[in-house]
């Protein structure tokens, strides 16, 4: 059968990332305690497509990756998924992200309580000339208590939940589990999010947020001291939004660094 996507095309214009999004598919997570954790993966995949070629084969994208849902990734292990993306579309670059809930079995803070609390995790890998980079992301939901508040008021303070969205980027041979930076990122909040309360356990996250008050800035500022000094970390991007419970907007800081040795 004629390859329409093989034809020449004319318009002189090499198109820098095309391919698929939003395809759903199951992957295989290696957890940190030697477990596994199945999950439903929403992927993103696309490649370079000289200015020669009418379109790139979509269908080898889904090959490509119905193939690999087999695996159980560690994240870096993407390298060799886009490898073969690369190889089977004749492309010079490529980039591929995973994005999908991780859950973690979470201890409430003084009865012991354990419930599955959902994370917004993903992978990504990308490969330039070469050169591959991979991605490490997690949203992590916190309680943040402003400190304003706090100081001028003669009693109560207002608190809200927020969002700290981090990626992390480290060399293939390093690792980084999702578990452990999940922690580091709740540890820079007033209070970490339970997934279950009793009372002793409300009137602990409360009276923690009210010793520990932050501003978007002060979480901010705390993940990014902390990541530069990890010892795998080599470039980062952190992101914090408060939902304001007193206001109709959000509180918001972001940063992103280079490591530098």
């Amino acid at each position: 059968m004629k390859d329409i996507q093989n034809l020449e095309d004319n318009r002189n214009v090499d198109i820098q990332k095309v391919g698929i999004k939003h395809l759903e598919l199951p992957l295989i997570i290696q957890r940190k305690n030697n477990s596994n954790q199945i999950v439903c993966a929403k992927a993103r995949v696309s490649v370079s497509l000289p200015q020669k070629y009418k379109g790139t084969h979509m269908s080898r994208f889904v090959e490509v990756l119905s193939e690999w849902k087999t695996k159980n990734l560690l994240g870096v292990d993407i390298k060799g998924c886009l490898e073969k993306i690369i190889k089977k579309l004749h492309a010079k670059s490529g980039e591929l992200e995973f994005k999908f809930k991780y859950f973690i079995d979470k201890s409430s803070p003084v009865t012991g309580f354990v419930a599955p609390m959902s994370y917004e995790c993903s992978f990504e890998g990308k490969i330039i000339d070469d050169d591959y980079k991979f991605i490490l992301g997690a949203v992590v939901p916190v309680t943040t208590l402003c400190p304003c508040s706090k100081e001028i008021s003669d009693n109560g303070a207002h608190n809200q939940r927020a969002y700290i969205s981090v990626k992390v980027s480290y060399d293939e041979n390093e690792h980084i589990w999702l578990e452990d930076l999940i922690e580091l990122i709740e540890s820079c909040s007033s209070c970490p999010v339970y997934p279950l309360l009793k009372r002793k356990d409300e009137k602990y996250v409360t009276e923690k947020a009210w010793e520990n008050p932050k501003f978007v800035e002060d979480v901010l500022r705390d993940v990014v001291v902390k990541l530069r000094k990890h010892p795998v970390v080599k470039e980062f991007e952190v992101e914090c939004e408060a939902f304001e419970s007193i206001h109709n907007h959000s509180a918001w800081a972001y940063q992103k660094e280079e490591v530098i040795s």
